[in-house]
C-alpha cells in the first residue's frame, strides 16, 4: 500500500525504520534516513535518500546486498521484511518464464560470482529478462573486484530509488 511523504513524516521511528529497511537492507542507511526526516516532499526525499547512500561505505553496501536474494530464488542470506519479500518477486519477474537449463546456468553463475567477489550477484533486475540477468552477470564475471563492487554498489542504489518510488506511488 503506497504512503504518502506527509504521513511519512509524521509516523513513528520504528514504522519509518521497517518502510525503509523493506527499500535498503543497510541499516546506517535507515537510520539516517529515519533521522532526516521531515522530508516535506516526495522530490526532497528521493534526494536525500541519493545522497545519503552516497555517504555508506562498503560494510553498508555489503550488508545491504545480503537482504536480496540471488537472482531466480526467493529468499537472501538476511531475512528481508514481507515489503522487501514483495519488491523483490516483482523485480526479479523476469525469471517466472525461465526454463530449467537457463535457471541452472543462472545458479552456477551465481555461485562462480559470489565466490570471485565474495558477495551475491547485485543488479536492477525490474523489466529484465532472465536471459538479459544471465548476460549483464557472465560480462561482469570480467571486472576487477573493485569496479565490480562500485557497479553493484550502483544498481544497489537504484533498487533502492525504484522501490522508495514504488513505496511512494
Amino acid at each position: 500500500m503506497p504512503i504518502s511523504v506527509t504521513r511519512l513524516d509524521v509516523m513513528s521511528k520504528a514504522e519509518a525504520k521497517a518502510l525503509f529497511a523493506s527499500c535498503c537492507g543497510a541499516s546506517r542507511w535507515v537510520t539516517k534516513m529515519v533521522a532526516r526526516r521531515p522530508f516535506g516532499t516526495r522530490g526532497a526525499l528521493l534526494k536525500v535518500a541519493d545522497l545519503v547512500w552516497e555517504t555508506m561505505e562498503e560494510s553498508d553496501w555489503r550488508e545491504a546486498f545480503a537482504h536480496h536474494p540471488r537472482i531466480g530464488e526467493q529468499t537472501g542470506a538476511v531475512p528481508q521484511t514481507e515489503r522487501g519479500a514483495a519488491f523483490s518477486a516483482g523485480e526479479q519477474a523476469g525469471m517466472d518464464s525461465a526454463g530449467e537449463n537457463l535457471r541452472k546456468e543462472l545458479a552456477e553463475v551465481n555461485r562462480e560470482y559470489e565466490e570471485r567477489f565474495g558477495f551475491i550477484y547485485i543488479v536492477c533486475a525490474a523489466g529484465r529478462s532472465a536471459e538479459e540477468l544471465l548476460e549483464f552477470a557472465r560480462r561482469r564475471m570480467d571486472n576487477d573486484p573493485y569496479t565490480e563492487l562500485m557497479t553493484a554498489m550502483l544498481e544497489q542504489g537504484k533498487i533502492t530509488r525504484i522501490r522508495l518510488e514504488k513505496l511512494l506511488q
